[in-house]
């Protein structure tokens, strides 16, 4: 069984992450509840920093946080020295109530409205990453306005077919993100953008997929992209001074996973640009990264309590938890793969094959099809792991099921940092009708 991370067995037989034993956190906060390894966090951002240093090449390293946003984790980010991924005025506002430096802040995503543009300006941060033509001419025309200058990087495709699953490969030409490399719309939005008077153009960013394992796609990118910011200083004298190469790194969620340590890929992308910058003499530029999964995913485990089974001879045997679904989609959404263990009894043999069913009203709510786990007893803790990046992001409230609470452990201190929603919490929102709406839709 594959530990991650601070993630220990002690001698009752009990899972600990952080030196904190799980059972412990259970009895104070409950499950479901998403337990966060600051620890590994904090290994890992050193690790792609160290890296760039290694090289001799400034760098940012961005924590991509779609992968998990809230206040504290961008707080942690914020000690590390980390910059900030954002990808909606959410997660801007999420951002400044963090006092997270906006420097340091770059805002993405597809279809900005322009309120959020607005609010980008509004709040100095360091940069947008542009994806379309609309865009263009609400930051140029905004930019105007105020009178504000903007640094802005465009987002580009580079045809790069990634090793992984169809709905996380965003860097092949049939995409919803950002500019054809090949078809003349990325010189078509350098051209107008480069020379503007309030914008500040730093050059291109990519991001190729998700869940890569191999280097060789990312260093594909770095070449395509390097070559065209040659072919700019010849056309137009103009030198882009940073390079956005994205994230995508894998990790291991099962014992099929075979991830490259962090420093791999950063050591390929540096040396791409290093060598190509040294044959066409170009000033290196600064490269900037946005691990998202790889700072978090195996960080965080998933505690559920299991509650019934329920037996079909000859096809499969269920245990229900008291989630599923609704904390973590990615398994009903893309077949997303995870490992298990009974938390409160890891050194039992766990040779008996489970189905790990969730409690949302849906025969696809399986969390796991095939877990291999001890016979599982009413109340047992199920640790699944890996779940820290793209669960609590993408949780909801179907079946009107709270969302669960998370908590940073580290060196035997727990923290509760968001906590476990309640009933009025989910209908907060909602407001019934009024006498007269009554009488008009009874």
């Amino acid at each position: 069984m594959h530990l991650y991370g601070t993630q220990t067995v002690n001698e009752k037989g009990h899972l600990t992450i952080g030196g904190v034993d799980v059972t412990e956190l259970v009895s104070e906060y409950g499950t479901p509840v998403m337990v966060y390894d600051t620890e590994l966090f904090k290994e890992r951002a050193q690790g792609f920093k160290d890296t760039f240093e290694r090289k001799g090449i400034e760098a940012q390293v961005a924590y991509a946080s779609k992968a998990f946003s809230s206040l504290a984790i961008y707080q942690l980010a914020k000690q590390q020295g980390l910059s900030l991924d954002v990808v909606s005025g959410g997660e801007l506002y999420t951002a400044v109530a963090a006092e997270f430096p906006r420097e340091r802040i770059h805002f993405h995503g597809n279809n900005k409205s322009k309120e959020e543009i607005l609010y980008a300006f509004e709040e100095r941060i360091g940069c947008i990453v542009i994806d379309n033509f609309l865009e263009i001419d609400m930051i140029k025309e905004i930019a105007s306005e105020r009178k504000q200058k903007m640094n802005v990087l465009i987002r580009v495709t580079p045809g790069v077919e990634a090793h992984t699953h169809d709905y996380i490969t965003t860097g092949q030409e049939d995409s919803k993100f950002g500019f054809d490399l090949k078809n003349g719309q990325t010189d078509e939005a350098f051209c107008a953008l480069h020379d503007h008077e309030y914008i500040n153009f730093l050059g291109m960013h990519c991001h190729i997929g998700s869940q890569i394992f191999e280097t060789d796609a990312f260093r594909f990118a770095a070449e395509v992209l390097m070559e065209k910011m040659v072919e700019w200083r010849k056309s137009y004298q103009f030198i882009c001074p940073v390079l956005n190469l994205g994230g995508g790194f894998g990790i291991r969620y099962t014992e099929e996973d075979h991830p490259l340590e962090p420093s791999a890929y950063v050591e390929e992308m540096a040396d791409v640009v290093k060598l190509m910058a040294e044959e066409c003499q170009y000033p290196i530029p600064e490269i900037w990264i946005e691990p998202g999964r790889s700072l978090v995913g195996d960080a965080g485990t998933t505690l559920y309590s299991a509650g019934s089974t329920k037996e079909v001879p000859g096809v499969r045997t269920y245990v229900a938890v008291d989630g599923g679904m609704s904390d973590n989609i990615r398994p009903a959404l893309y077949d997303a793969q995870y490992s298990s263990a009974i938390a409160n009894r890891m050194n039992e043999p766990h040779d008996h094959q489970w189905t790990i069913a969730g409690k949302c009203c849906e025969s696809g709510d399986k969390l796991i099809e095939k877990a291999f786990l001890p016979k599982v007893e009413t109340g047992d803790l199920l640790a699944v792991f890996c779940t820290g990046a793209y669960t609590y992001s993408m949780a909801s409230n179907y079946n009107r099921l709270p969302r669960p609470a998370v908590v940073f452990v580290e060196n035997g201190q727990h923290q509760l940092v968001v906590r476990r929603e309640t009933y009025e919490d989910i209908i907060k929102l909602d407001l019934p009708l009024q006498q007269k709406e009554r009488e008009i839709f009874k």
